[in-house]
């Protein structure tokens, strides 16, 4: 088997994780890119004690401790208002990365070790540092699109465990384009099929046009957005999901939106 058909199945995840590490689609792809080009050219290779997408996301790493300080100046430039800089700087980045690993990807705590080079104990104290930053930072009015009675109370349960308000959960793009009529989301958490036959991307795609949130989208079939093909999400959550997964995507689509803003009380 060829190096492309190894990878090919875990290429829309680690690109996902690169989106989300960064806050920026154009610097996450830039990230993968840089990656594949170097085992392409020889100037990388996969471990071959590690499964492949555990290898994948090491080389990734290395990638990002070669040309990170570069990669992520530049992805930077564009965010503005509270400034995701400023943010960024108190969490260490192995501690932002060891939680993302862990909760957006779905690795165990060895599994992380072996891509940042750590033990499990290690990775269990980077992951408290970045929770511990991230939950004292942010707090928003949450807007939730899901058309699934159980999906839509578990997703609400989470929003406010992390101290967020709903504002409203929809179940169609009329009713979402109702809610914010009545007030302003700090946050959309949007599935992509809706009760009705609506779209759930139609349905951001209105909001968007009238309100700057940060989205995260939700689906059972993540592939149909992650094919490289035009603008895709840079948070995604995929069916089904863990709670943790729901959490971490919340405070990174949070923590690197460009205004970060709040619905007034």
């Amino acid at each position: 088997m060829g190096l492309l058909e190894r990878l090919a199945p875990h290429l829309p995840y680690v690109r996902r994780y690169a989106r989300a590490l960064t806050g920026n689609q154009a610097a996450g792809d830039a990230y993968v890119r840089a990656s594949l080009e170097a085992l392409a050219a020889g100037e990388a290779s996969l471990p071959p004690q590690l499964t492949p997408r555990v290898a994948l996301y090491r080389v990734f790493h290395m990638i990002w401790g070669t040309t990170g300080a570069k990669l992520e100046a530049s992805s930077l430039q564009g965010f503005e208002g509270e400034d995701a800089a400023r943010r960024l700087l108190r969490i260490p980045p192995r501690s932002r990365q060891a939680f993302l690993l862990t909760a957006l990807e779905g690795f165990n705590a060895s599994e992380a070790g072996q891509i940042l080079e750590a033990s499990p104990d290690e990775i269990e104290r980077l992951i408290k540092t970045a929770q511990t930053e991230i939950d004292a930072e942010l707090a928003t009015r949450v807007l939730i699109i899901e058309d699934e009675p159980v999906i839509a109370s578990d997703i609400e349960a989470l929003v406010r465990e992390l101290g967020h308000e709903v504002l409203d959960v929809a179940a169609t793009r009329t009713e979402a384009l109702e809610a914010v009529g009545r007030a302003t989301p700090g946050l959309v958490l949007a599935d992509i099929q809706l009760a009705d036959g609506s779209s759930g991307i139609d349905a951001v795609k209105d909001i968007l046009g009238r309100f700057d949130v940060p989205v995260i989208f939700i689906t059972a079939f993540p592939e149909r957005l992650l094919t490289g093909e035009r603008p895709e999400p840079t948070f995604l959550i995929t069916k089904p999901f863990q709670p943790e997964t729901v959490k971490a995507a919340i405070g990174q689509a949070l923590f690197f939106h460009p205004t970060r803003a709040k619905a007034a009380a």
